[in-house]
């Protein structure tokens, strides 16, 4: 792994500048997708520019923060290819990884320490994928995924 994006809406930007400074110690590239003040944003902007660089194989992981973290995941999984895992403890972010193969962590500002949500990072950078009866889930997934393409969705109107 190489490259990591990393997005947040005013509620992850000064979590998202701790992150930053992580990654880059650790030696990885970070595109950074904003925002980059407290100032109100609307999340899915920042959630659609990570999550589309990450399912364009763009970088190879995405990070997203946001105040609960809720807005930025539902998201992110709107996009083709992009497992987002929403993750506030270290048991989330390994098992995320081990048998999900996420590949977009999801973090909420207001309710992580930075130190913590610091652990969650390094785990869930450090976690490889476990393969053998978690591919034949991630494969239903796919397949879901791929008959819903290009389908209108519909209204519960």
């Amino acid at each position: 792994m190489k490259i990591v994006a990393v997005g947040c809406d005013h509620a992850g930007s000064d979590l998202k500048k701790e992150l930053i400074q992580l990654l880059e110690a650790a030696g990885l590239s970070v595109l950074d997708c904003g925002t980059n003040s407290e100032s109100s944003v609307d999340y899915p902007d920042y959630g659609a520019k990570v999550a589309s660089a990450v399912s364009r194989r763009e970088v190879d992981r995405g990070i997203l923060i946001c105040g609960t973290g809720i807005g930025m995941s539902i998201v992110a999984n709107k996009f083709k290819s992009v497992r987002a895992a929403l993750c506030h403890d270290l048991f989330t972010a390994k098992a995320s990884r081990e048998h999900n193969d996420s590949n977009v962590l999801v973090l909420g500002g207001r309710i992580l320490s930075s130190e913590m949500a610091k652990e969650i990072v390094t785990l869930w950078l450090n976690t490889s994928y476990s393969g053998g009866r978690h591919d034949r889930r991630l494969k239903k997934i796919l397949d879901i995924e791929e008959s819903l393409e290009g389908k209108p969705k519909k209204s519960t109107d």
